[in-house]
């Protein structure tokens, strides 16, 4: 093999740049101190990118940086999957292999997508989480590589990238959080057309902060004097400057080409085109090294020697002449390793291959082919497939093509590059009708397409049918998210269904448009689905079958729950266990289970549900198990336990970062955010939001976690952000698909945000929408808070004109709404009793006894802002009832409670109406400083407790409730809660739990008294 060869075309002496080369050194230094950075290099072709990639890498490695390079793969028209990401981890696994190797533990058969020398990747999982997970763990496998170094990735041409890569590299600049590592990606800003794929990229990345675009100009004269005395090696004379100038107009390359034509006394470049001028000096060369320059033109980027070899078909002699030629006359150069060919330049391959001519590039492309076929150790395994596709379809041969196309989908699937799985299986139907029949009924099964039955015989022997390769098509679209490609797909399966008796594929195809549909938001998929069912209906059990039952139980759990939608669960369960689909089964349990919680089967759904997600665990049923972490903790959060819930979604969090699921990660973490804004926990509830925004894509997350900040905004006074946040949610979620447990919220937010800002007869429309439009049964979650934020309204509104009319109806459809909610958990319960004060207060007609029950239904709940707000109102009711100063003291204690609790969660709105309601009382809320006096002994006495009150913390310490505190010391439940009450105001804590926990820190009552009985 030959090594680079010195040539005069390049100068030796690095040019200008020195603003751009500072922009790199700077992000360097910043990765180094552990704030990884991203940074885009653009600029024309020729201009110079590549050479200062080099000098910036040069530099790098000085500074004791690790530099890995990977550069975009152009085979023909198409791009390599991958290519730059396991040619930069290639780099890596030589540079650092013990710390590659011990980044990657645990998730070798994953990242051997990228890098197959990790392992197998002919197994393993595929979904529609399938590609986000494996980019999770790329990103995570390069930062924990540059936790204790500088890791500078360099990846080369984004213009020819493969649609994967581009979704990698925007995931990578995305979601970069950690470790001393620098990527840079260059591109040819020149080819960036309207239309080009890399566009959109673009648009994404300059939204982002995190990411820095540095555009490439062209040198100046002055610049382009000093590089072409380096490439003459003497001062050189001016005119001559002016006129390279003039013709290269600055542009690097070109000066390069220009100033070796002068010096070589060729004066064609300063009169024909550019193009010509490259032209030139390859046909100056000797006619052998003209071929073998046309044959690595239409090679690729990069042609290996042996293959080259192969191709040119001449005596190794006679090649390695021709090679020597072309690289002394630098218009090739060995590849770094040594082993193979490129053109110096991309711009002199493009103008060889453009000058071939098309039967001439037919025929090298079908040596190439034949090549590879007759020895595939030419090239690396994990490229064969698409080159050898890539190479007999250029060479326009249909019968060799199409099953080498196939073979190339299969094996961009395996590495979950589904978007290039979909050009290649898009190639295949488009050379269908081409290939022979005899070639068509050798072909291989379907690969992949989840249930879809290929064929109603043994698949290993039946050939492959058109609509199965458009099955593997439309899945392999979903995945990749080319959702519109994905439909049209569909479509034309249905259409050339309609002449066949085949209900199952038919069903198979209307659940893929639901799905679709309902993605690209174009209705809820209820129709596809009903189709689809009403299709599989009076058929045998099948797997198909299972999935539309599995799909219709789902979809009725979040539109329409009720007995149908139960029934449809369990018999997805049945099918499903009978025909053995595994994972059918265990998602038609997990929606079977929150159906069961949601009916009121409360133990028996979590059961359910909670046996589902360590089976799936067990078995790796990855977006079973992301999706039992969704469900389980909203199915706890629905019933009040928002403890449980927020154990289990932290949990959920690590593991779905681990499998790479983002999207249920952002549900995982909006979820968290609901849970802990009910504990009172509000920064971290924001904290979690944020989160939630960072990783979550789709519409319907982004939704979710948007209703979540305007409900801390306006629980905050922010009622301008509250707005605008509610508007965000209503375009995330859109018209087209209406789901209670989103539309309810939305409403809810309306009301209150409308009766905040005085607009009472707007609340009163979203009201009567919501009325209307009724509570499914099972959404009591959602229907309870919508009605107390009208309720409160009307309240709030008494004794205004603009409430009066209409004001008996509005409470009336109110108080009939709220008997038709269940109330079998205490959150709820306590809601009825809240619900039910709001309406007496709306009317006048409000007491202290009704608001007592309400606080005494909270105090136990773990619910700090609800308590405090119930506190507000039963202070409220005791001063208006005009007693003594009994009553002024338990009112003082009430808002003393609720401002701590106001003042905690910065709930302003809460903390101004208990300030004015102590203003109007003449209350002073702040205690008075006591004299101070000898210790006692008694620590329970230290705190300012009296005797009756050490019995009932005590006993609040042991868990008991008001009326079993009330049973034991034989009070009744109101004292029981007047003396919880004046506890919670002495100990400065906000709820039952704060205090029990502070009585055992302080261990007050020895563990034998905790639990006994007191008598008195």
């Amino acid at each position: 093999m030959l090594g680079v060869v010195e040539t005069r075309s390049v100068s030796p002496v690095f040019v200008g740049r020195v603003d751009e080369l500072g922009v790199l050194n700077n992000a360097l230094a910043r990765a180094a101190a552990g704030e990884p950075q991203a940074l885009l290099l653009g600029g024309e072709a020729g201009v110079g990118k590549t050479r200062l990639i080099e000098e910036f890498a040069t530099a790098a490695c000085r500074e004791g940086a690790v530099v890995a390079l990977g550069g975009c793969v152009e085979i023909g028209a198409d791009g390599l999957p991958f290519a730059p990401f396991s040619t930069a981890l290639r780099a890596l696994r030589r540079h650092l292999p013990d710390e590659l190797a011990a980044a990657a533990a645990g998730q070798e058969e994953e990242l051997a997508r990228l890098l197959p020398e990790l392992g197998d990747t002919s197994r393993g999982r595929h979904d529609e989480d399938g590609m986000a997970r494996l980019f999770e763990l790329t990103v995570r496998l390069l930062e924990r590589v540059a936790a204790d170094r500088p890791v500078v990735v360099l990846l080369e041409d984004l213009h020819w990238a493969d649609a994967s890569t581009r979704h990698l590299l925007a995931y990578l600049f995305r979601t970069l959080r950690s470790g001393r590592l620098l990527v840079v990606a260059t591109y040819r800003a020149d080819d960036i057309h309207r239309r080009h794929p890399l566009r959109p990229l673009l648009a994404e990345l300059d939204r982002l902060r995190t990411v820095r675009r540095i555009e490439l100009g062209r040198f100046s004269r002055a610049e382009v004097g000093r590089q072409i005395a380096g490439i003459i090696a003497t001062e050189p004379d001016q005119t001559r400057v002016d006129e390279i100038f003039t013709r290269s107009d600055g542009n690097a390359f070109f000066v390069e080409e220009l100033a070796v034509a002068a010096n070589d006394g060729c004066r064609t470049g300063l009169t024909d085109s550019l193009r010509d001028l490259l032209l030139v000096r390859v046909e100056s060369l000797p006619e052998g090294s003209q071929r073998v320059a046309r044959i690595v033109a239409e090679g690729g980027s990069t042609v290996e020697y042996r293959l080259l070899a192969a191709v040119a078909r001449l005596s190794e002699d006679d090649l390695i002449e021709a090679l020597r030629a072309a690289v002394g006359a630098n218009i090739l150069l060995a590849t770094p390793d040594g082993d193979g060919y490129r053109f110096r330049h991309s711009l002199v391959r493009e103008a060889v291959g453009d000058d071939l001519l098309p039967g001439e590039r037919s025929r090298l492309n079908r040596r190439y082919a034949e090549a590879l076929e007759a020895d595939p150790t030419l090239v690396p395994a994990d490229e064969r497939a698409a080159r050898l596709a890539s190479h007999w379809y250029h060479a326009h041969d249909a019968a060799k093509a199409l099953p080498a196309v196939l073979d190339a989908s299969v094996a961009a699937r395996r590495r979950h590059a589904y978007s290039e799985q979909l050009r290649l299986l898009e190639r295949a139907m488009e050379l269908w009708d081409t290939a022979p029949d005899s070639v068509r009924a050798e072909l291989r099964p379907v690969d992949y397409t989840e249930v879809y039955p290929p064929c109603g015989c043994d698949p290993a022997t039946t050939p492959l049918r058109y609509l199965d390769l458009m099955a593997e098509a439309a899945v392999a679209g979903r995945f990749c998210g080319e959702r519109e490609r994905a439909l049209k797909i569909t479509k034309r399966a249905l259409h050339l269904l309609e002449d066949e008796d085949d209900p199952l594929r038919a069903a198979w195809f209307w659940i893929q448009r639901s799905r679709l549909i309902e993605a690209v938001a174009r209705g809820d998929g209820w129709k596809e689905l009903a189709t689809a069912q009403e299709l599989v209906r009076g058929l045998p059990p099948s797997e198909v079958h299972a999935d539309v039952l599995a799909n219709v139980a789902n979809w009725s759990m979040m539109h329409r729950p009720g007995p149908e939608a139960l029934q449809a669960a369990e018999r997805a369960v049945e099918y499903a266990r009978m025909v053995g689909a595994r994972d059918i089964e265990l998602n038609a349990r997990l929606t079977l289970g929150g159906l069961l919680v949601e009916s009121g089967d409360i133990e028996a759904g979590l059961a359910e549900v909670h046996e589902v997600k360590e089976r799936a665990g067990e078995i790796g049923a990855a977006y079973v198990v992301g999706r039992a972490h969704v469900n389980l903790p909203s199915h706890l959060e629905g019933i009040g336990r928002s403890q449980d819930a927020v154990r289990i979604l932290e949990e959920g969090v690590q593991l779905a970062r681990k499998l790479g699921l983002l999207d249920t990660e952002a549900w995982v973490w909006g979820n968290l955010a609901e849970s802990l804004f009910s504990l009172g926990r509000w920064d971290e509830a924001g904290a979690a939001g944020f989160n939630s925004d960072r990783v979550g894509q789709s519409a319907k997350p982004r939704g979710f976690r948007t209703t979540l900040h305007a409900h801390l905004a306006r629980a905050r006074g922010d009622l301008p952000e509250a707005g605008r946040q509610l508007a965000a949610a209503r375009e995330h979620f859109g018209t087209h698909d209406t789901v209670p447990q989103h539309a309810l919220p939305l409403t809810t937010l309306a009301i209150g945000i409308a009766a905040a800002e005085g607009r009472l007869l707007d609340a009163r429309a979203e009201l009567d929408e919501a009325l209307c439009t009724g509570f499914p049964p099972g959404t009591q979650r959602y229907a309870w808070p919508l009605l107390l934020a009208a309720a409160t309204a009307e309240a709030d509104a008494r004794g205004l004109p603009v409430a009066e009319q209409g004001r008996p109806d509005v409470l009336e459809r109110l108080r009939k709404a709220a008997k038709s909610l269940a109330t079998n958990v205490p959150v709820w319960q306590a809601h009825e009793h809240w619900v039910r004060a709001e309406l007496l207060r709306a009317e006048g007609r409000d007491t202290p006894d009704e608001w007592s029950e309400a606080v005494t239904a909270f105090e136990p709940l773990e619910r700090p802002y609800d308590l405090a707000r119930v506190r507000h109102r039963l202070a409220e009711s005791l001063l208006a009832s005009g007693g003594g100063e009994e009553e002024r003291d338990r009112a003082t204690e009430l808002l003393r409670l609720a401002r701590a609790v106001a003042d905690h969660l910065a709930a302003r709105p809460l903390a101004d109406a208990v300030a004015l309601l102590a203003q109007r009382a003449r209350l002073t809320l702040a205690r008075a400083p006591e004299r101070s006096a000898p210790a006692p002994a008694d620590p329970v006495e230290a705190l300012g407790l009296t005797s009756r009150e050490r019995d009932v913390l005590r006993l609040v310490a042991a868990g008991r409730t008001n009326r079993q505190i009330a049973e034991e010391l034989f009070i009744s439940p109101k004292t029981a809660s007047v003396h919880v009450s004046n506890i919670l105001g002495k100990l400065s804590v906000s709820g039952r739990g704060e205090a029990a926990a502070l009585a055992h820190r302080m261990r007050l009552f020895p563990p034998h008294q905790a639990g006994a009985r007191t008598a008195g």
